[in-house]
């Protein structure tokens, strides 16, 4: 088990450090709430639990009396004020809860229907795949119906203040990763109570962390070759997480412990001065048996580019919707697959009246997707003659 607590302004949280020396690896902060509301002291505690080590995220308390888009929206808008869908955060969260104060109702359609387009809105918007469900065990078992919406990037989080961290009470499904075991948690260097999380079975921290989510159903994706050419200091920035350091030099978590001498995988701070292997490492063309998804990919094109079949990769990895893969996403390639050949380079010309939702929609692909491949921090401010790549 992994051990982790979630906070908002009600929480006092006096010295993150001391929260991370004491087994706390992860963290869920409040950032918003419907379209009206943003935590208040959401950035110190994201900044201050990133800076002592923590992998951190933010949720969303949903409410049913706005819009789905406009839930998404707030959350969208105000996370990344706090850089919480950037690699190596931990996976945003959408809260389930009835709330009498704020009139908040929900029931099996509303909630249901809300869920999966609130899942669908986020992943168009920030391009990241990953995201957790928290409801409590009752409200799982009587209201929600994950095999409606769930996928291999859909985690269940479930509280039960039953102070038996990793008992469901009876619940269980396949997707369940995560355990609120208590509200009355005590932390060093929480003031008063917090509320205290568990993984669950074989899902880590490491699994549920953004750019770092493996799904369990294709297996392990083989492991990256050291780079030759030397190493170089590299010093650690807010969000990075050793195993993203790791892919994007080409090496493995274990060489780079081995090389810095580092005990704890999970614990870096930001200035640390690390050994990586000079270059960017990695390269090439992904090797027959095993791919990686890239931003625009779709599983048709994947299939031409390997001489397989779509009816094959599917089968291969057991996906339920052939429309439906991540960048990030390892896939297995059936034998048989050849190498594959290089994307098309494809660029588009932004015109005057354009949106980049319409050009998403023109184009066949995603905002989510183009404001990834060109960098786009805020998707309102394109400009004619500017070329995007899809």
């Amino acid at each position: 088990m992994d051990y982790g607590i979630d906070v908002s302004r009600w929480n006092d949280v006096q010295n993150w450090r001391s929260v991370r020396a004491n087994g706390i690896s992860f963290a869920s902060v409040k950032i918003s709430q419907g379209d009206y509301l943003t935590s208040p002291t959401a950035s110190a505690q994201v900044s201050s639990a990133r800076d002592a080590g923590i992998a951190v995220g933010g949720y969303h308390f949903a409410d049913s009396n706005v819009t789905v888009a406009a839930n998404v929206k707030r959350f969208v808008d105000e996370g990344r004020k706090r850089s919480v869908f950037d690699k190596g955060s931990f996976l945003p969260m959408l809260d389930m809860e009835n709330s009498a104060n704020a009139n908040i109702t929900w029931s099996t359609t509303t909630a249901n229907r809300f869920i999966k387009d609130f899942i669908r809105q986020l992943r168009d918007a920030t391009g990241v795949a990953p995201v957790a469900v928290y409801a409590s065990a009752s409200v799982w078992k009587g209201i929600l119906r994950p095999d409606e919406w769930v996928d291999d990037q859909v985690f269940l989080w479930v509280a039960l203040y039953n102070g038996d961290p990793g008992n469901l009470g009876g619940y269980s499904h396949r997707r369940a990763a995560l355990h609120q075991h208590t509200q009355t948690g005590n932390v060093p260097g929480v003031a008063g109570h917090v509320d205290r999380n568990v993984t669950l079975g074989s899902f880590a921290v490491g699994s549920l962390t953004i750019g770092n989510v493996t799904p369990p159903a294709p297996g392990p994706a083989p492991q990256p070759q050291p780079t030759p050419g030397g190493w170089v200091d590299y010093r650690v920035r807010s969000g990075d997480t050793l195993s993203g350091i790791a892919a994007a030099r080409g090496t493995t978590v274990d060489e780079l412990a081995r090389v810095n001498s580092i005990s704890n995988p999970n614990l870096l701070y930001v200035g640390q001065i690390i050994r990586v292997p000079a270059g960017s490492g990695g390269g090439g063309a992904p090797t027959t048996g095993h791919y990686r998804v890239e931003p625009g990919d779709t599983l048709s094109e994947i299939a031409a580019r390997f001489g397989t079949t779509v009816a094959a990769i599917v089968k291969a990895n057991n996906l339920a919707n052939a429309n439906v893969i991540y960048a990030g996403q390892w896939l297995d390639i059936p034998r048989g697959g050849s190498t594959p050949t290089p994307a098309p380079s494809r660029t588009y010309t932004v015109k005057s009246g354009d949106t980049l939702s319409g050009i998403a929609q023109k184009l066949g692909t995603t905002v989510g997707n183009l404001t990834a491949l060109n960098g786009i921090t805020n998707p309102n401010r394109i400009y004619p003659g500017q070329t995007l790549r899809y």
